[in-house]
């Protein structure tokens, strides 16, 4: 198993600390929280349900036998698990490689814990090496496109992807991102952007950092 794997597992594995017996949990999407369901399922702890932010992972859970739940029905959350594409020392994220960063941001927002687990390749000490997802409403993808670049990005159409939401992404390459929250407040006020996969204003409560050496913890 290489060592991305392993770190994933392993920052799963600790995450399974913050959930309590019956507790509704906000669950993200990725691979480090495909394995954090399998942990849950294989562990048979008892949730009352858990609010999905993908379709991808409501099949994951419900494969598992976890009751998939409607953030309208439950109301505010005690806990939201997530991974990330990139970390910084601030626990601010960017999210979005899998396209979901629209639920994902705001199962985070409606949780009164915000849980992130990544492998050790996914921290940074600036973020924008990863590009910046975008999602924004199809009528509307070359008019932010044009804004992107005059704010110093370089946006590609991720084609032949549609989000649950039924909308596409730009993924904006090129950016060091010294002001996150500057940021992110500007490309929300962009006409046409649904939400921008930045993750600075609500970031992470507790990053969970797994590698070769066990699990570090931010927060």
């Amino acid at each position: 198993m290489s060592d991305a794997i392993n770190g994933k597992l392993a920052a799963a594995r600790a995450a399974l600390q913050f959930i309590e017996e019956e507790m509704i949990v906000g669950i993200g999407s990725g691979s480090t929280v495909n394995h954090l369901i399998d942990e849950i399922a294989s562990r048979r702890q008892r949730l009352r349900g858990a609010v999905s932010s993908s379709e991808a992972s409501t099949a994951r859970l419900r494969a598992a036998g976890i009751e998939v739940l409607d953030l309208n029905r439950t109301g505010d959350l005690e806990l939201y698990i997530d991974g990330a594409d990139e970390t910084d020392a601030h626990r601010r994220l960017i999210k979005g490689g899998g396209a979901a960063l629209t639920r994902e941001k705001i199962v985070a927002a409606a949780s009164r814990r915000f849980v992130c687990i990544v492998d050790e390749s996914k921290q940074v000490d600036v973020l924008g090496r990863f590009p910046l997802p975008v999602e924004v409403i199809p009528m509307a993808r070359s008019y932010v496109a044009r804004q992107l670049v005059k704010l110093g990005g370089q946006p590609m159409w991720r084609e032949n992807v549609l989000t649950d939401n039924g909308n596409q992404i730009l993924d904006v390459h090129g950016l060091r991102i010294l002001d996150p929250p500057a940021l992110e407040s500007a490309l929300n006020d962009i006409a046409g952007v649904v939400t921008v996969g930045l993750f600075a204003k609500r970031a992470a409560d507790v990053v969970l950092i797994g590698g070769p050496g066990g699990v570090r913890r931010l927060g």
